[in-house]
């Protein structure tokens, strides 16, 4: 790091690097299981065999499947199958009343090649871009293909089995068809027993002549007991999916040298915008993880989420995003108490468990910036009386201190929040100036807006005065009144303008007592992370301007996601949930390099203002195909004669262009 140098000479100093090499993983070189492929997918590719398990969520509208899979010592493969269906809901008809099975047979286990099964195999290579694919070989001359992959519309898993003779001589294949049905106790469903199907497609008997090859599928369906079953094709299924990859991928596109950064980008689309349900309360999106779904929450949906899903451009997400504050907005009330954590079942309930843990400030901050940056000024109209009731609601909140009190925070008393903390506070501030660029489009009363503009300017410098603090040597923020110990969530004023205290804070975060292996700690000296931290910390760090820190470790860590032995999307938290694909965290992802890289603050429903923060190493770096603020623009930063060049192009029109200095911020309207 930058300090090594003033080591040199002395063998104390010296055996200090050594640590400081030692617990700073970014100082390592990158670890690769997986590679990256031209086509935009990334391999496992099995040499030598070695024990390796992972796992991977995958969703469709009505269906998620968290896929356990892995490779044995000898060369094998293993797979077992967790299916959730989130509109089959159980009781009680609580959070986690999703309709769960787990299957664990594979589909080659029923198959027969000259009256004999198939044996020897070893795998070769597992490839994923949507779909997960396996590719094997046997001993005596076969190749073997699985691909799995829900589909996008249905609640049904489909699984494809490809086998293929390269032996010498033709054989014989036998594919027997079978169906199994599952009946569920209709007592313990809340529309009665649910059926579940398995399905495989086989033909019975085929003589494969050497290099030809025979396909079959598999289905895994869930049904209420009144609903009629559907024939389904695998390749249509698969097809819808490669579809759906292929929209997200066409939108948001990140361009720049390093392409571990743009890959792993283009992934954290997928599970982003996959986890979307159909229910009945409209589309909802989920985090999932085998425990959340049709049911949404004040931190996930409303603050990650939401403001991401107007960038990408993805119909379904803005749908999703504006049906969750609709269903915030209906528990507004005259007396102020608070709304709920969560709106569960399909939005039939609520879950409120852990009590105000600052939701209204999740939810203003998230609405405000959905409405600016979606650019409709009818939906930002529909939203306004949201955001402004959480606004007063946090005014109520609070203290003689000048900042915002909650029973806990986001991780719901998991780590002491004490009674106010460093994050409501935060998210208040940024909503309160939020609020005031949408008033200003909306036409609002001139008086309120320059109250909220009062408001804010009170609770930065409240902000600075209640948690500013040295902690552990480091000049940051306590998280709550009381606390003494460093936290992760030290990160959170920089991802809403406030730098006052970045340079102690950014050192704090990257010192060896907040990141590990893992990013950071939620805690120092503790185990446990939440990715959601660390991609709230890299986007502040780089909107602080500290882009070449931030790039060293946000390169670091997406290499880990991307291409490490857990892949290739950020995941929740561990030890709780064994790393969880949870989908707002890939959102979280992406705005590391739309508000963070880029800088971009929306401003108004056709405005923004951004800082561009291009590393010293690259020439350029590119985003195509923004979908926000009611337009579809690509942004292009080049570095020229020592300035930075600024292009914002529509299609082939060129709509603003001009040479500015690093760190200067540059306000844009359509």
């Amino acid at each position: 790091m930058t300090h090594i140098s003033s080591c040199y000479g002395t063998v104390k100093c010296c055996f200090a690097i050594l640590i400081l090499l030692i617990t700073h993983p970014v100082q390592s070189q990158d670890y690769r299981r997986w590679q990256m492929n031209p086509d935009g997918s990334i391999t496992w590719t099995i040499n030598n065999p070695a024990a390796h398990d992972d796992h991977i969520e995958m969703s469709g509208k009505r269906i998620s499947c968290v896929l356990r899979y892995g490779v044995g010592a000898d060369g094998s493969f293993h797979t077992t199958r967790s299916l959730v269906w989130p509109m089959l809901r159980t009781i009680p008809n609580n959070t986690h009343a999703s309709l769960t099975r787990r299957f664990a047979q594979d589909g080659f286990e029923t198959v027969l090649i000259n009256g004999k099964a198939i044996s020897g195999e070893k795998v070769k290579s597992i490839s994923l871009n949507g779909i997960l694919q396996v590719k094997s070989k046997t001993d005596n001359g076969f190749e073997l293909t699985r691909e799995y992959f829900p589909s996008t519309d249905q609640p049904v898993y489909c699984e494809l089995y490809t086998i293929k003779n390269v032996s010498p001589k033709e054989v014989v294949i036998e594919v027997p068809s079978t169906h199994l049905e599952y009946n569920t106790d209709p007592v313990k469903g809340t529309e009665g027993g649910y059926r579940i199907y398995v399905d495989q497609h086989g033909t019975y008997i085929y003589n494969v002549p050497p290099g030809s090859a025979i396909h079959f599928s598999i289905f895994y369906s869930g049904l209420k007991a009144k609903e009629q079953r559907t024939v389904f094709s695998a390749e249509q299924e698969k097809e819808k999916r490669q579809a759906f990859v292929k929209e997200v991928w066409s939108k948001l596109i990140l361009e720049t040298p390093d392409t571990v950064l743009n890959r792993e980008f283009a992934f954290a689309k997928i599970r982003a915008a996959e986890s979307i349900f159909e229910t009945k309360g409209g589309p909802m999106h989920g985090p999932g993880g085998e425990a959340y779904y049709a049911a949404i929450w004040a931190n996930d949906q409303a603050e990650y989420i939401g403001p991401f899903f107007p960038y990408l451009g993805y119909d379904y997400g803005n749908k999703a995003s504006l049906n969750a504050y609709r269903h915030f907005a209906r528990f507004m009330n005259p007396d102020y108490n608070p709304i709920p954590s969560s709106i569960i079942a399909e939005g039939t309930d609520i879950w409120n468990g852990a009590g105000d843990r600052g939701d209204a400030a999740m939810i203003a901050y998230g609405a405000a910036r959905y409405a600016l940056t979606s650019g409709d000024k009818k939906q930002a109209a529909e939203l306004w009386p949201l955001i402004e009731w959480c606004l007063e609601f946090c005014k109520w909140k609070v203290n003689e201190g000048g900042v915002v009190t909650s029973n806990t925070d986001e991780l719901e008393g998991r780590f002491p929040a004490g009674t106010a903390n460093l994050c409501t506070s935060s998210l208040y501030y940024d909503a309160l100036n939020s609020a005031v660029y949408l008033g200003q489009e909306l036409g609002k009363d001139k008086k309120q807006l320059n109250l909220y503009k009062v408001q804010a300017a009170k609770l930065k410098i409240s902000i600075e005065k209640y948690f500013g603090a040295k902690v552990e040597g480091f000049d940051t923020y306590k998280y709550y009144k009381e606390n003494d110990t460093l936290r992760a969530w030290i990160c959170i004023p920089l991802t809403m303008g406030i730098y006052e205290r970045s340079r102690g804070t950014i050192d704090a975060l990257f010192s060896p007592r907040l990141w590990t292996t893992d990013g950071l700690a939620s805690l120092a000296g503790d185990k446990t992370f939440w990715d959601r931290s660390t991609l709230y910390a890299l986007r502040g760090v780089l909107a602080a301007g500290e882009t070449e820190k931030a790039l060293q470790f946000l390169h670091y860590y997406s290499n880990r996601r991307l291409l490490g032995d857990h892949v290739p999307y950020p995941v929740e938290a561990y030890p709780e949930g064994s790393q969880r694909h949870l989908s707002a965290e890939s959102g979280l992802y992406c705005r590391i390099f739309t508000e963070g890289l880029f800088g971009i603050r929306p401003t108004g429903l056709k405005s923004f203002s951004f800082t561009p923060r291009l590393p010293a190493a690259w020439p350029m770096m590119r985003i195509r195909h923004i979908h926000a603020f009611d337009n579809d623009f690509d942004i292009t930063i080049e570095r020229v004669a020592g300035q930075l060049k600024i292009t914002i192009a529509e299609g082939d029109t060129i709509r603003f262009s001009r040479l500015i200095r690093d760190g200067e911020t540059v306000p844009v309207r359509f």
